[in-house]
């Protein structure tokens, strides 16, 4: 059996309905694990799922914003009623309604960014370490950003919120582990999502960032999902309160990655 085998595993990944969370469902279910799809839109959800199963995988729709409790327990709840159990977590859903420095940040704009990217996967955490716990076994994975070990003039709430999840990783890691559970982050580079498209759309700016990079491109959502595969499964099994940068090495080149 592949040491990146998931089969028998149930992955609830938040933002999966496009971008890097799409990616990390789709392979997880090649790989073996039922996955549930969420993001804000039922629709957008339902298409990721379809999708999902025509490639010969099990995916479950369930729309979710991950800004509001009660929907991330319906999520919770949904996923444990279809599947009875929830081994790997995914906290990919964010958000980034500013983009300027800090100071011209308004104080609504900075919470609703520190709500979304942090309370949330604290509360989704909260709703179902203790069942993993339980098991003595889980994953959890949250998608930072090389954001999180740099300064910006553009991004300063956000990459201050993605420095906070890599400090998560490492409590939680840290309070879960004795229970076999498994907390990291993923720090991805610009990928070429929608998301991240005010930084690529560009073709000048898109080439500048990819000159900065030593491996001399941006990155596909697949060079994420490859890296979540790995963490979710027993490949990952003594890796825990890491965050793995994902950016063809565009932070140790000394380029800007996000000037």
């Amino acid at each position: 059996m592949s040491m990146f085998d998931l089969s028998g595993k149930v992955a609830v990944i938040t933002g999966s309905s496009r971008g890097i969370g799409k990616a990390i469902a789709m392979q997880m279910a090649l790989h073996g694990a039922r996955v549930v799809i969420s993001s804000r839109k039922p629709e957008s959800c339902e298409a990721t799922a379809a999708e999902i199963t025509a490639a010969g995988g099990t995916a479950l729709a369930h729309a979710c914003h991950v800004g509001h409790k009660a929907e991330l327990q319906a999520l919770v709840d949904a996923s444990i009623a279809k599947w009875g159990r929830i081994d790997i977590i995914v906290c990919n859903a964010a958000a980034n309604p500013h983009f300027g420095p800090s100071a011209k940040t308004p104080d609504e704009v900075f919470d609703k960014i520190i709500h979304t990217n942090l309370h949330s996967t604290v509360w989704l955490c909260n709703m179902t370490l203790p069942a993993m716990a339980q098991r003595k076994d889980g994953a959890v994975i949250i998608i930072s950003s090389v954001g999180g070990f740099v300064g910006s003039a553009l991004l300063g709430a956000y990459c201050i919120s993605k420095a906070a999840d890599m400090q998560l990783a490492r409590n939680l890691a840290v309070e879960w582990g004795p229970h076999n559970i498994r907390v990291n982050c993923i720090a991805p580079g610009i990928i070429r999502t929608h998301f991240s498209k005010a930084l690529w759309a560009d073709p000048g700016r898109a080439a500048a960032f990819a000159r900065a990079n030593p491996l001399r491109r941006l990155g596909d959502p697949d060079d994420v999902a490859g890296t979540a595969v790995l963490l979710a499964s027993r490949a990952g099994n003594f890796i825990t309160g890491q965050t793995l940068v994902v950016d063809g090495g565009g932070l140790i080149g000394g380029g800007e990655p996000l000037m």
